[in-house]
């Protein structure tokens, strides 16, 4: 990679393959991963402040307000070098939060250079949480209605972070099997073979 610091966004929908995709690229690319999800089920998990405020309306299955993610990501990137760069997965989620992480960035001279959107159908992405949620027993995945109100989330907010990154989306067609989709991915990248 001609960069130093190669920094990518990463998102989709529920079930669109972002965790296998970020783990690929870190593997592959040594990237830092950044997951809201992650970060808080681990303050969930340690019992910390931020932990015990968020601990309810996670188990309610409901998304966290921009404050307390832009919050959690900001302490994160101030506490961990940038090395080969950051892997941001499944965040920025709505344009607040593009916002911030546009403003973070500046502070430590970086910038988004790739918005990744895996882009997957309604059918495949029923497909793969019924699938998920058998396999891996996910407690965001057990209940329908709430899964169904992370996805209209997503393609809710999805038309601003389009707009907002206008020149950096790379939209993956994210249908198929996971080892094509990583080779979509590092083709839309201009990534070396």
């Amino acid at each position: 990679m001609s960069k130093k610091n190669t920094n990518i966004v990463l998102i989709g929908p529920p079930g669109a393959g972002k965790g296998t995709q970020s783990e690929n690229m870190i593997y592959h690319f040594d990237y830092t991963h950044i997951s809201p999800g992650i970060l808080f089920r681990k303050h969930v998990e340690y019992q910390t402040d931020l932990g015990k405020k968020i601990q309810e309306p996670m188990a309610k299955g409901n998304l966290l307000n921009d404050q307390l993610v832009i919050e959690i990501i900001q302490k994160t990137i101030q506490g961990i070098p940038f090395r080969n760069g950051f892997l941001f997965d499944g965040f920025p989620r709505t344009i607040a939060q593009a916002k911030a992480l546009d403003t973070l960035m500046k502070v430590a001279k970086e910038k988004i250079d790739f918005v990744i959107i895996l882009d997957v159908s309604e059918e495949e992405i029923q497909r793969r949480l019924k699938e998920r949620s058998l396999k891996h027993q996910r407690p965001d995945d057990q209940n329908e209605a709430k899964v169904k109100a992370r996805i209209h989330s997503y393609y809710e907010n999805l038309p601003d972070i389009l707009n907002f990154y206008s020149e950096k989306i790379k939209k993956i067609d994210a249908n198929h099997d996971r080892a094509s989709v990583f080779q979509l991915i590092k083709n839309a990248m201009d990534i070396a073979q």
